[in-house]
């Protein structure tokens, strides 16, 4: 114990330089989703299996908001704004913008629930609707969103069964069908506008689609052989670019561009301790206002932030500019188990301030600095 309070001191002592800000709080359970509304708020939600699980939105402190020098601040916890239980797991819950609906899914099968978030009448989140998308049982749909023309919802388990949907009418507006490729699982997809979307597929696989064009699937990139069996990918666009990454379980990085899928920007090997053989928990993002940057986690209880400029197209062991390893230092009151980060999102607006949980319910929020630059 007494090494366990020495790491947990260090670190608290370190934090001091390494971090502008730090918040740590505790959820009542842990979660895979940490999703925005608007930039004042965000919403958690419960993924245990065989319970009710709660969904939260919560209200940032103010320091997380405020801009400019706000001084001192009175509120300094996320406080519970509006709440509801689901009967099932939320493995992915995403926010359509400019509404109040929200869209969630997560096992046992792959329709969806469509929530709205609470009035000034009411402080409950409300279940309006299930969106039924039957497949074969015991898998679940990745979900995008997008609000224009009107909202609508994209899903699918696999790359052959992908299907956008308006929310309220539950109209289908296209699905791959015969289009799609191989019946692939999907790791991630995304609407890059109302009509064009990505999709990436476990085995590394990128798409892009268009929902106008038969076939819709009207691209697709290969990637490096694996070299251990079973590795799975998942993939991240940077908001407002055509660069594209691809995360290996691995830890690989590749780096392309939707106007060339044949050429590769960068490859990049990460600097982690092993490969995971669980790959659920795989996350990479791309800073909404640090060009060049993203963020990986879902390898350990750290969350790696890299500067990207530098990577080359041929492989090369990347150092990243930045780790957050606060949920993996065991506190002196804490059990011996090392939590998995689960889940890590970039602030909307604040360079450098990310949010991220982790499997023993903690959820931290930390300004980190980059002394290269400060």
């Amino acid at each position: 114990m007494a090494e366990d309070e020495s790491e947990w001191d260090c670190w608290m002592v370190e934090s001091l330089r390494l971090y502008k800000d730090l918040h740590v709080f505790e959820l009542q359970e842990s979660t895979r989703v940490i999703e925005w509304i608007q930039d004042r708020s965000i919403c958690v939600a419960g993924c245990t299996m065989g319970k009710k699980n709660e969904i939260l939105e919560l209200s940032l402190p103010q320091k997380l908001y405020a801009k400019g020098n706000q001084g001192l601040c009175p509120e300094r916890d996320f406080t519970v704004k509006h709440g509801s239980f689901s009967e099932r797991p939320i493995y992915e819950l995403k926010h359509v913008a400019g509404t109040s609906l929200l869209v969630s899914s997560g096992p046992p099968d792959t329709s969806l629930q469509v929530w709205r978030l609470a009035t000034d009448e009411s402080d409950a989140i409300i279940l309006e609707n299930m969106v039924q998308h039957q497949t074969a049982a015991g898998q679940w749909s990745k979900i995008s969103v997008n609000c224009f023309p009107t909202p609508r919802v994209l899903h699918g388990s696999k790359v052959s069964d992908l299907t956008i949907q308006e929310i309220a009418s539950q109209k289908v507006l296209f699905t791959t069908g015969a289009d799609g490729c191989e019946p692939e699982p999907i790791s991630d997809l995304e609407f890059l506008d109302h009509c064009t979307f990505s999709v990436c597929s476990r085995k590394g696989h990128l798409w892009l689609a268009d929902s106008r064009q038969r076939p819709s699937l009207i691209g697709c990139s290969d990637v490096p052989v694996s070299r251990e069996d079973g590795c799975h990918w998942t993939m991240g666009w940077a908001p407002g670019h055509s660069k594209v990454a691809r995360l290996c379980s691995d830890g690989r990085v590749l780096l392309s561009d939707y106007r060339d899928l044949s050429k590769t920007l960068g490859l990049a090997e990460l600097v982690i301790p092993t490969a995971v053989s669980n790959s659920d928990y795989l996350s990479l993002t791309w800073a909404p206002y640090l060009q060049d940057h993203l963020a990986v986690s879902g390898f350990n209880g750290t969350v790696h932030v890299y500067d990207t400029s530098s990577w080359l197209a041929g492989a090369g062991q990347a150092e990243p500019t930045f780790v957050h390893r606060g949920h993996s230092v065991i506190a002196p009151e804490a059990e011996e188990k090392i939590p998995l980060i689960t889940r890590h999102a970039w602030h909307p607006w604040k360079r450098r301030v990310l949010l991220s949980t982790a499997d023993d319910s903690s959820l931290h929020v930390w300004h980190w600095v980059d002394h290269n630059t400060a």
